[in-house]
């Protein structure tokens, strides 16, 4: 009596043979995986080709936004940002606070992008209680500085051009680290290399500067001291 062939096993039957011993072209056929196969290679070619598809996408529509700002290269630049005067994450001297002269540190750094037109520097400190202080805003420095000497005048507009914003302590220039007791503060020092002058006026806030140089980014760096009393 011929067995029954269905079931949840049934694909473990041994298939018939034909007389050279070969499965026969029906059993070949059923168990052949070719619709599968099909379905399959179809699935992973989509994920394949989705995937890189939609990440081309994304990037097109935030470069039109004018979210990511790349230099004529292409790629991004980071400016090495740096100070004579205190090491990266290292205490801010007293001479460059409000216990001191409350002088500005001197800071240099490397070669921007060709496309380069002006830099905006911008130091805060997000540890303060009331959130974030600004203590300095400075904008359309010329593309061909490279320093900042120490004790920068607090002036509105520079013969150079630049000019200086409002920080938080209702001032023109640099304000000093001035926390209150206890744990150090970090002290962010900002550099923005852009592709165009920001044109405001003297007395711009740190608000007003970032909403400007929106889209014209083209190379940022920053570099951090602590500070505490």
């Amino acid at each position: 009596m011929e067995k029954n062939q269905s079931g949840p096993h049934a694909d473990l039957r041994v298939p018939k043979t034909n007389i050279s011993g070969k499965p026969a072209s029906s059993a070949v056929a059923a168990r052949s995986p070719a619709k599968n196969s099909l379905g399959t290679d179809m699935k992973i070619h989509t994920q394949r080709h989705f995937v890189p598809g939609l990440l081309t996408v994304l990037f097109c529509l935030a470069g039109a936004a004018g979210i990511l700002a790349l230099p004529s290269g292409g790629a991004a630049v980071s400016l090495e940002l740096k100070s004579p005067d205190f090491t990266a994450g290292g205490n801010i001297p007293k001479q460059f606070t409000c216990e001191g002269a409350d002088i500005s540190p001197a800071l240099n750094w490397n070669a921007p992008p060709a496309a380069t037109q002006s830099f905006v520097l911008i130091a805060d400190d997000p540890d303060a209680p009331v959130g974030t202080w600004v203590h300095w805003v400075i904008f359309d420095l010329p593309a061909n500085l490279r320093t900042l000497p120490q004790d920068f005048p607090k002036n509105k507009q520079s013969a150079d051009g630049s000019r200086q914003g409002r920080n938080d302590f209702g001032k023109i220039g640099y304000g000093g680290p001035c926390p209150p007791p206890g744990k150090p503060h970090r002290y962010f020092f900002k550099l923005y290399a852009l592709d165009a002058k920001l044109n405001l006026a003297p007395g711009a806030t740190k608000k007003d500067v970032e909403r400007a140089m929106q889209g014209h980014i083209l190379a940022q760096g920053e570099y951090m001291g602590r500070f505490s009393r």
